[in-house]
């Protein structure tokens, strides 16, 4: 019933539609635009690993001593952090882990299917790569959270995850078909509504407008960050 079984491009909500989607799928595209899945499109195209991380507490730091990594949290003179803006410095060959209670959670949700990460910088260049991986492609926004812990869906995911389904061909769900028409009605003032919408504000407020302009940035990038053996590393 929810698995969208009639289309070839499936769109559902956060780590609880991923891992369903993952069952029937072949591919399962990530996006979390502000800010895990720009962060890691920015630390994948200079040659780092990123390793997702569910939780953001001292369990990371042993998690990145286990797979020999540094954790991106802020806490060192480096200032690496999840955000696209920290990152864009990054020396080669850096292994990162990106704790995240949103795109790294849905990434480790989807089991042995092929996971991809997918952002408004990368979407055509990922769409075409998934496309050459499998005919049924689930595009998963990653949603934010309530103070609850709860989903909260967002304007940000939402078109991100429209924009690379723009790109997808197949049958669309009546879900992907109704993310793909709020990209098209955000498509050209990209930067100014992910600056008023509510997760950048929240963004503006901690002053990382920085992050907005790269978030916001179509098309810019042809890397394509694949996860495999815990990790997302660029394959194009």
């Amino acid at each position: 019933m929810f698995e969208q079984a009639a289309y070839n491009i499936c769109c559902e909500w956060g780590a609880q539609g991923a891992s369903l989607l993952a069952l029937s799928c072949e591919v399962v595209i990530v996006v979390d635009v502000l800010s895990f899945s720009t962060s890691v499109e920015v630390a994948t195209s200079q040659g780092a690993a990123v390793y997702p991380y569910r939780w953001k507490d001292g369990t990371a730091a042993r998690f990145a001593d286990s797979v020999s990594a540094i954790v991106a949290d802020g806490t060192d003179e480096r200032g690496y952090r999840l955000s696209p803006a920290s990152l864009q410095s990054l020396p080669p060959q850096t292994r990162l882990v990106l704790p995240s209670p949103n795109g790294a959670e849905i990434s480790l949700a989807t089991g042995h299917t092929l996971t991809l990460a997918g952002c408004l910088r990368n979407r055509r260049a990922v769409a075409e790569y998934a496309m050459g991986l499998g005919e049924r492609i689930a595009v998963i926004p990653a949603g934010e959270r309530w103070p609850d812990g709860s989903l909260r869906p967002c304007f940000e995911d939402l078109i991100g995850a429209g924009s690379i389904i723009e790109c997808l061909r197949g049958s669309r769900s009546p879900e992907a078909e109704s993310a793909r028409a709020g990209f098209a009605n955000a498509r050209d003032a990209l930067l100014e509504l992910l600056g008023n919408c509510s997760s950048g504000q929240e963004k503006i407020s901690r002053d990382e407008a920085g992050d907005l302009v790269l978030a916001a940035s179509l098309d810019v990038s042809d890397g394509v960050p694949l996860l495999r053996d815990g990790a997302y590393r660029r394959v194009t």
